[in-house]
């Protein structure tokens, strides 16, 4: 695992120790990236259910400002801090140990807007739609943000979360990435998806 573009192209992750993580492939991580802006101007990232902290690390390589990485395992913090300091980006980053929901509530409290949240969790967790709906009553995503929401084939998500609309749906063998963005003031408005 490693990170494909950028500033710190080709620089090894860690990964959390065990068999609890799934990191998202490199192959699934680069076709992404190809999709949602291979390089970014800026912007907050939130990589939520962060893990190894890979995706968050990809979108701070390619131009991110900073990010924000939340996971509730102590070891996944551990294995973040230090993927951080290889890639050399500790600096534009802060890191949390807090369950997913807990940290929605303090981002909102905060007033933070992300431009890329990025949603990982345990494929055997039915979290995501109430994270989906936790980021939508909050609006944690700032106008033309974009959400990554990676789960299993077993699962589908809605369409629709108040005013979060799924824009592209990715199937990768048993991988499923769902895009969404926020639905425009104005209805005659698109997505560049």
């Amino acid at each position: 695992m490693r990170i494909i573009a950028g500033e710190a192209r080709g620089v090894r992750l860690r990964s959390v120790p065990g068999l609890e993580v799934r990191p998202t492939t490199d192959r699934i991580k680069e076709s992404l990236f190809q999709i949602i802006g291979p390089w970014f101007d800026g912007g907050l990232v939130l990589d939520l259910f962060a893990g190894t902290g890979s995706l968050g690390l990809e979108a701070l390589s390619r131009g991110a400002e900073r990010a924000v990485f939340t996971d509730r395992s102590r070891a996944s913090v551990e294995t973040i801090r230090h993927n951080l300091k290889a890639a050399g980006m500790e600096g534009r980053a802060e890191v949390y140990r807090r369950d997913a929901r807990a940290a929605l509530r303090t981002l909102a409290r905060r007033k933070k807007t992300f431009r890329y949240i990025f949603l990982d969790p345990p494929y055997k967790e039915a979290i995501l739609p109430g994270v989906l709906q936790a980021i939508a009553e909050n609006d944690l995503l700032e106008p033309e943000g974009i959400i990554v929401a990676e789960h299993g084939v077993d699962r589908e998500l809605e369409p629709v979360y108040r005013r979060l609309v799924r824009v592209r749906n990715l199937v990768y063998g048993d991988t499923v990435i769902d895009l969404y963005t926020l639905l425009p003031e104005n209805p005659t408005g698109g997505g560049n998806f």
